[in-house]
């Protein structure tokens, strides 16, 4: 199979191009990013027979069109995206740009070279928030998609394009919607890693609000093998969502972090939430657990502690680029 990989080169992206040259290696991967603040190039293996890189924007019409032309993808993964919260509150047509002209672009030039599948990475965030009141409720597939943030109305429009396509184009589409992820690699404003540095460096670990926002958490490998298995196993125009069942309150995960580096949990300081911060993302993964056959298969402990040491041994990855 001929891979095209959009976004390889940040945090999911990576891992997952490493899955696919270790379980699919007879597979030829091309992957196209723009290396922004939250890509590099080092994540990336070295180009050879098999992997081949790219820089550019998914919304570049005509480079996309070229890459469609002369590698011919049959699978195409789309991990690009602008996907901080806090930055889309603070400069939302950067996501627009991306988020869903690219996947627009995207879209049509697998309309125009025929592929196997188109298959969107999207986020649990497009379903809004569980309430409080709603601790015991879980979204499904049908729940109806509310977003809170620009980032999350960027990704929610890119679901509805993506499915748009197969109903009216035929062209072949999944999506996924994940719950956090926790792993390597990740860019340090994301919550795990800006407190790992923020707790090895001795700093005042930053809280939104009271920290008793509820997060489903799963490691970024778990991730991965679920895209494979939908990209190559699932049904078309199909919504699978993919988490772990792991719900942890933020103020605990800046907590079991702190335990792991022997931090004191004085150092964590509450700071002033952001606007329209959902209480409490939780999906239900049935559906890919019953027609694919996936489950999780590392330990939140486990996971975490790999995670945390992996982080103090490349500490490069804990400061902003």
């Amino acid at each position: 199979m001929r891979l095209l990989v959009t976004g390889g080169a940040g945090f999911i992206g990576s891992n997952f191009i490493e899955y696919e040259r270790a379980y699919h290696a007879e597979d030829e991967i091309l992957c196209l990013d723009l290396l922004t603040y939250a890509g590099r190039r080092e994540n990336l293996p070295e180009e050879g027979e098999k992997f081949s890189f790219v820089q550019g924007d998914i919304a570049d019409d005509a480079l996309v069109e070229q890459i469609f032309q002369q590698f011919r993808p049959e699978l195409v993964v789309n991990f690009a995206a602008q996907s901080h919260v806090d930055r889309s509150i603070e400069s939302p047509r950067t996501f627009l740009h991306t988020n869903i002209m690219g996947v627009g672009v995207l879209l049509d030039r697998c309309r125009q070279y025929p592929v196997k599948r188109f298959h969107q990475v999207s986020t649990d965030e497009v379903y809004g928030e569980l309430s409080p009141k709603q601790r015991q409720s879980l979204f499904t597939e049908q729940s109806p998609l509310k977003p809170s943030s620009p980032y999350s109305a960027s990704k929610a429009s890119a679901d509805l394009l993506t499915l748009s396509y197969a109903r009216t184009y035929g062209v072949p589409v999944t999506i996924s919607r994940c719950s956090n992820n926790y792993g390597i690699r990740q860019h340090p404003e994301k919550l795990v890693p800006k407190m790992i540095a923020c707790a090895r460096a001795n700093e005042p670990l930053p809280i939104y609000g009271s920290g008793m926002q509820v997060r489903d958490w799963i490691a970024a490998q778990d991730h991965c093998r679920a895209i494979d298995l939908i990209l190559r196993r699932g049904k078309n125009a199909e919504v699978y969502n993919v988490g772990a069942g792991c719900e942890l309150q933020n103020i605990r995960m800046a907590e079991s972090i702190l335990a792991q580096i022997e931090g004191s949990s004085s150092t964590i300081c509450h700071v002033k939430d952001r606007p329209g911060h959902d209480f409490r993302y939780a999906v239900d993964a049935g559906k890919i657990r019953r027609e694919l056959g996936w489950t999780p298969q590392i330990p939140f402990e486990e996971g975490m502690r790999q995670t945390v040491r992996w982080y103090l041994t490349h500490p490069q990855y804990l400061s902003q680029k």
